[in-house]
């Protein structure tokens, strides 16, 4: 049986990640990124395809767990009859090869214990060759290599390697994985003692940073550390999630590969970082966002590699099940050839909130800007895929008409709040040809609210979104319609759905259900706060704190009629909207962002 996803924990080394199970095993690790094939991948199969298990032989859930501090070591705690052991997983922040650290402690008695590594490199396909000789194992196979060292004897074991041991109160058992190329020499194992130390030291002297006095001062730290650990250190690229192919339908096709980083998150990213205190992450992510959106604009995607790579072909891996038999699992992402209106306007987003901010700026990517914005002048009429990735008719998103609205009016507020040269008389008079377009055809007075399309029946979350980049103010009653429109149609037990899947004869082209969409939700909370329903809002962050697994973990969607998580995990998008939602509650009104629009201008076309 599938371990639930919520009952999965992750540690990492800002180039890669680990997900470790209640049961004490790891089953999803690709090395040497986040983005590569992985080695451990029973996750998405079973154990055959790669799992590495440590724990006690009797087997079974652990008996409680939790990270060290504000750390992302992991440490794990079994009770058993014999007595009580712990486990501590952590991967040190990388100086080289990649390397994971698993340590056994005796806490009481003397409680036999058993070491189970399947090492299957190509996403589980690639059985290594395996040697073991003493307390050293050493795998191989095509470019991968991998050693193993342990303070106990390993053998080989069903194409895998094993031991069996005891550990006694204050006895201390430790073993080390390392990968390399394997045309490269063999790194030196760290000592596991001193690992651990660096590690703990890593993370405390980096939440050493935060700046944040409001509320929930818990929550914001491990979504923090958890947002810091999906980021690609090399690039600054923030991956979406550490997983591929966790379904958002439990049995369906709706599958997707998320190890990449997404255009729309931008602008959520450099609100969380900038406004707790990273000034130093969110100046990575944007250079980042800079480097991948540079070349011809009319080629801007939605999302790219983790440094920036164009190329993201999409691929079927037929010999993996799928996670509950949730197939095809899929590697790579097709939609980056989606048409997407709103990148451009997101992407521009992100860079003029970074501009307020005072992030260091530069004339060529001001330059870079502007002929963004001369593409949206051509195509901004154009329906599109969505925020959403529709994969049926292009249309006419009200999100995305939106978000080039706020292209224009960033560009209108470049000129003249921060002196920067362009042709704004244009800027100005597209901005309010698209801000009147959408006012007329995207809203349906009848109702009282935004559709999701010109002419819909049906809402999108991202309606939500309309007042956050400041389009029209919070008191608007075309807003004030919309939020409780979307709240209504769009809920599922409290929670939000994306969209209606079912309206205008099914948008998305695509079979099965999903989950409630977590980051969603948290957008419902600032808009219950934003349009002056705070309680409410605080009563639906409350419920959403509680959607965390036991280790403070979101994935990307919910079931509130099973209590399971959906989709892949953890969720960069899930995280950035609680400390967004916390700071927000705390008294930093969406309203206050740097991004909102000038209020002279919030006023127009509300008759």
């Amino acid at each position: 049986m599938a371990t639930r996803i919520e009952d999965y924990g992750m540690i990492g080394d800002l180039h890669t990640a680990a997900l470790v199970g209640a049961d004490g095993a790891i089953d999803w690790l690709c090395l040497p990124r986040f983005d590569s094939p992985a080695c451990f991948a029973a996750l998405l199969g079973d154990d055959e395809n790669g799992s590495w298990r440590l724990g006690p032989v009797s087997g079974g859930p652990c008996t409680r767990r939790r990270y060290r501090g504000d750390t992302l070591i992991l440490e794990t705690e079994w009770d058993t009859p014999e007595g009580s052991v712990r486990v501590t997983d952590a991967m040190p922040p990388r100086d080289g090869a990649a390397d994971l650290v698993r340590v056994v402690e005796g806490l009481s008695g003397r409680v036999p214990m058993r070491t189970t590594m399947r090492l299957r490199f190509g996403y589980g396909r690639v059985e290594p060759w395996i040697r073991c000789r003493g307390t050293e194992l050493a795998a191989i196979a095509g470019p991968d290599a991998a050693w193993l060292d342990a303070d106990v004897p390993l053998e080989v074991r069903d194409a895998g390697a094993g031991a069996d041991f005891e550990v006694a109160a204050g006895e201390r058992v430790a073993f080390t994985l390392i990968h390399e190329q394997s045309h490269l020499d063999r790194p030196k194992a760290p000592d596991p003692v001193k690992a651990l130390a660096h590690t703990e030291a890593f993370w405390t002297d980096w939440i050493g940073g935060l700046r944040y006095e409001g509320e929930w001062d818990e929550a914001v730290r491990r979504s923090l550390i958890i947002l810091k650990a999906l980021t690609y250190d090399p690039t600054g690229g923030i991956a979406a999630a550490a997983t591929t192919s966790l379904p958002e339908d439990l049995g369906g096709v709706r599958n997707w590969d998320y190890r990449f980083c997404w255009l729309r998150d931008a602008a959520f990213v450099l609100q969380a970082l900038l406004g707790t205190g990273f000034i130093e992450e969110a100046s990575a992510w944007r250079q980042w966002l800079l480097r991948a959106a540079a070349g011809d604009p009319a080629e801007l995607q939605i999302m790219y590699g983790l440094d920036g790579q164009h190329w993201l072909p999409e691929h079927d891996l037929d010999w993996l099940s799928g996670y509950e038999g949730s197939s095809p699992v899929r590697i790579g992402n097709a939609a980056t050839r989606q048409f997407q209106l709103d990148v451009w306007g997101e992407t521009l987003d992100a860079l003029h909130l970074a501009r307020a901010a005072d992030l260091e700026a530069d004339e060529i990517a001001w330059d870079l800007q502007k002929a963004l914005l001369n593409f949206l002048e051509r195509h901004w009429a154009n329906p599109d895929d969505s925020l959403w990735e529709i994969l049926g008719e292009r249309r006419h998103f009200v999100h995305s008409k939106v978000m080039a609205w706020a292209a224009f009016d960033r560009a209108v507020q470049a000129v003249e709040r921060f002196g920067l040269s362009g042709p704004v008389d244009r800027w100005r008079e597209l901005r309010d040809r698209v801000h009147a377009d959408v006012c007329e055809r995207g809203f349906d007075p009848d109702r009282g609210t935004f559709t999701q399309f010109y002419g819909s029946k049906g809402l999108d979350a991202a309606l939500l979104l309309i007042p956050q980049v400041g389009f029209l103010p919070w008191d608007d009653p075309r807003v004030v319609g919309t939020v409780e429109a979307v709240q209504k149609e769009l809920s599922r037990d409290g929670f939000l759905l994306r969209y209606d899947m079912e309206a205008d004869g099914g948008v998305d082209g695509l079979p099965g259900d999903e989950g409630a969409f977590l980051a969603c939700t948290f957008w419902l909370v600032d808009a219950l706060q934003g349009i002056g329903r705070e309680r409410e809002a605080r009563d639906l962050f409350d419920r959403l704190l509680k959607v965390r697994n036991d280790l403070g973990i979101l994935s990307e969607e919910f079931d509130p009629a099973t209590g399971r998580h959906l989709g892949n995990t953890p969720q960069a998008y899930s995280h950035v909207g609680l400390v967004n939602s916390a700071r927000h509650l705390s008294g930093a009104h969406p309203a206050e962002e740097p991004r909102a629009v000038r209020p002279e201008y919030e006023t127009e076309e509300r008759e």
